[in-house]
């Protein structure tokens, strides 16, 4: 009985969590704009000034040697390069998706400043949409089979055999 019971409550517990992915994924997708917004902006003042003077990105950074700062600028410009490109990915394949293709491409939800930043300001709410119901329904059987799993192998060694 007090499995069970527990079972339950894992179960709620999954519910209440995965209940929430929906308005978080749209929340980070949001976020996830304005950085390659912002990023954008860096990305084609940097390939501005290198066509200003006839290079090519490549080029430009190739030239970016020789001391100190430039060799950390031309790492910390290929850096912001190499996210604008990947998070402009992550927003072409997640923008217009509904909340189960966005959770069929979760891998693509994993910028951890975007994720840090929604998350900061976040605040969970009832679903009371279709998507969140059925979310709802998933982390409900996940969390109370988890659960339930852990305690009976945890009540395992104690169970008495059957004569």
């Amino acid at each position: 009985m007090i499995l069970r019971a527990l079972a339950l409550v894992g179960g709620l517990a999954g519910a209440a969590t995965t209940s929430q992915f929906p308005e978080f994924s749209q929340q980070y997708i949001q976020r996830l704009g304005g950085a390659v917004d912002a990023l954008g902006e860096v990305v084609a003042d940097f390939d501005a000034s290198a066509q200003a003077v006839g290079l090519d990105r490549q080029a430009a950074l190739a030239q970016m040697q020789g001391t100190a700062f430039l060799d950390r600028r031309r790492s910390d410009m290929t850096a912001t390069i190499a996210r604008f490109e990947r998070l402009s990915g992550d927003l072409d394949t997640l923008q217009g998706q509904g909340p189960f293709m966005r959770a069929y491409y979760l891998p693509r939800i994993t910028d951890p400043q975007i994720a840090s930043a929604a998350w900061a300001v976040y605040q969970p709410a009832l679903p009371l949409n279709f998507a969140g119901g059925i979310f709802a329904a998933v982390g409900f059987v996940i969390g109370g089979g988890v659960l339930g799993a852990v305690l009976r192998l945890l009540r395992w060694p104690w169970r008495r055999k059957a004569a």
